[in-house]
């Protein structure tokens, strides 16, 4: 990984881990797919999945992200100019057969999964050896999301993956507007101050880091990097609920503003629920909106 250095500590020193790339690619489509939904966030669907006469290809793994958005994911051992344009194809040919996913949806997960499928945000993930400068250039030109994300073995028992670019779907000006037009439904049913407060969110959450995508969804909009970092739900009379990916028992909970939702039914992921009233509480949350950001 890029100017990674992984070291082993023992009492008479320090022993660098030497990072390797996998003997096969198979090796990391079969690691990957075996724990998938921990690496990307995604649940695991299919591998090698035939796209019919007509195409001719095999989509390397499908899956179902977070928030619903299909997911196809591509990998190649090493460096490979490609990945891009190939993942590319098998995603365009996912869109003209989206009954035919939602039936594999259907046939994996149950039907509550298929009728949620979110079709507006179809993501392709290249999970590769290296990426060049072209590569990342590259997906900044198109108008899908697509998350280019390098892996490095270390030793026997080690694996490190580090987003390379993430890019979300669509225009800058499309996103404007969607957002401008969720915030003024918003101030028309809950007024200005909640709209203020949940205008501040996002600016916080959005500036965390590069790569930060937004998905819009009807119960709630999920901040991600490679995975849900933050879940807004739309606001409420007198505050704001944020859900983060930070685990409740590793913080001191603090009655009326965080909570621990761990197996309680809520919309959006995250274990640890936050209650936004003001400014002040946005500023408090701060150090946990960087901590979820962290561990996504």
């Amino acid at each position: 990984m890029s100017g990674l250095k992984l070291f082993r500590t023992t009492r008479s020193g320090v022993t660098e881990v030497t990072p390797r790339l996998a003997e096969v690619e198979a090796d990391v489509q079969g690691l990957v797919e075996a724990h998938m939904e921990t690496l990307l966030g995604v649940r695991f669907l299919a591998s090698e999945y035939g796209t019919g006469p007509v195409h001719r290809g095999k989509i390397d793994s499908l899956g179902l992200d977070e928030n619903g958005s299909p997911v196809v994911v591509e990998y190649k051992r090493g460096v490979d100019a490609g990945v891009i344009n190939q993942g590319l194809f098998y995603l365009s040919w996912l869109m003209d057969h989206r009954a035919e996913f939602e039936y594999l949806v259907r046939d994996r997960l149950g039907a509550t999964a298929a009728a949620q499928v979110l079709w507006s945000g179809p993501r392709l993930i290249c999970v590769a050896g290296d990426f060049t400068r072209y590569d990342v250039h590259a997906v900044r030109e198109h108008r899908r999301s697509i998350d280019l994300v390098r892996y490095r073995l270390f030793g026997t028992d080690l694996l490190g993956l580090e987003t390379v670019a993430s890019v979300s779907g669509g225009t800058q000006a499309l996103r404007r507007v969607r957002r401008q037009a969720v915030a003024q439904a918003a101030a028309d049913l809950q007024g200005a101050s909640m709209v203020e407060l949940a205008s501040a969110v996002d600016e916080v959450l959005l500036g965390l880091g590069d790569g930060v995508n937004r998905v819009e969804r009807k119960q709630y909009r999920a901040y991600q990097r490679l995975r849900n970092f933050a879940c807004v739900c739309p606001p409420q009379r007198s505050k704001l609920l944020v859900y983060l990916k930070v685990e409740p028992k590793d913080i001191d909970l603090v009655p009326g503003f965080t909570r621990d939702v761990s197996g309680l039914g809520h919309h959006g992921t995250g274990d640890l629920e936050v209650q936004l009233r003001t400014s002040r509480d946005v500023e408090r949350a701060q150090d946990l909106f960087r901590a979820s950001y962290a561990a996504a």
